[in-house]
């Protein structure tokens, strides 16, 4: 597939494409455009590629800018250190939505999503489609949901409900702990299986060991390198570091 970048950040866009060439060799970067301007010489004079990878934020205005102008038809994947524009992104052929620093196994999926796409000519995939319907009807986004985990106890398996778990956490095996600081073993793999499953609104991937609930969160501390390291309250008492890139995002959620 033949892909663009628009990114304003030179290092940011080099990075990208290393990660690019590591995670689908396939994809053929023919362009990296730093601007706006930049970017409708380029559409005007090329033919729309496979796949756009797309900063939000530019020098010179928002990327939303140039599919105004143009009437592109390629899956995008946004690329993004905010989070407030998820909504408009997949109004505009959005076919993913990452936050910055990208990690490599996100961008893999990403890349798989809208690679399924041009083979099969379709514009959304089925999430995005859900996704679109709640903007449309939000008495929908209670159903996308999980209520309830199911952990073994002895010798039998109970429900925890969602409501009452305070903090998910990773060492070695998945753990779920509720408010009530019981620690039960949860049965999934990996914890993006579980943030899949979760109200972003309400709970929270701090780093890769935890996912949080708001409501959990007893004090934030700032470190002089720019990162947070968050306090929860008893009986958990941890401590969870948010790292400085994802400082900002994490500010805007918790601030609302």
């Amino acid at each position: 597939m033949n892909a663009v970048i628009i990114e304003d950040e030179n290092l940011i866009a080099r990075e990208l494409q290393h990660k690019i060439a590591e995670v689908a060799p396939d994809v053929r970067v023919s362009g990296v455009l730093p601007s706006l301007k930049t970017s409708y010489k380029w559409f005007m004079e090329n033919a729309e590629p496979d796949l756009l990878f797309a900063d939000i934020q530019l020098s010179d205005g928002v990327s939303f800018e140039i599919f105004e102008r143009y009437d592109l038809k390629c899956p995008v994947i946004f690329t993004t250190a905010y989070d407030e524009y998820a909504i408009r992104a997949f109004k505009v052929n959005g076919a993913d939505y990452l936050l910055k620093p990208i990690d490599k196994e996100d961008l893999k999926k990403a890349i798989d999503k809208c690679r399924a796409i041009v083979e099969s000519k379709s514009q959304y995939p089925k999430d995005i489609q859900h996704l679109l319907q709640i903007v449309a009807n939000p008495n929908l986004a209670h159903a996308k949901y999980k209520e309830k985990f199911i952990v073994k106890v002895k010798h039998q398996w109970v429900p925890v409900h969602t409501k009452d778990i305070a903090c998910f956490y990773r060492e070695n095996l998945n753990y779920l702990f509720t408010f009530g600081g019981e620690k039960h073993i949860l049965d999934f793999t990996t914890l993006d299986e579980v943030e899949e499953l979760l109200d972003p609104g309400i709970f929270y991937r701090a780093n890769r060991q935890a996912i949080v609930h708001i409501d959990i969160i007893q004090s934030i501390k700032p470190q002089e390198n720019q990162k947070l390291v968050l306090t929860l309250k008893p009986p958990l008492k941890m401590e969870l570091d948010i790292s400085r890139e994802k400082a900002p995002t994490f500010k805007k959620w918790f601030d609302r």
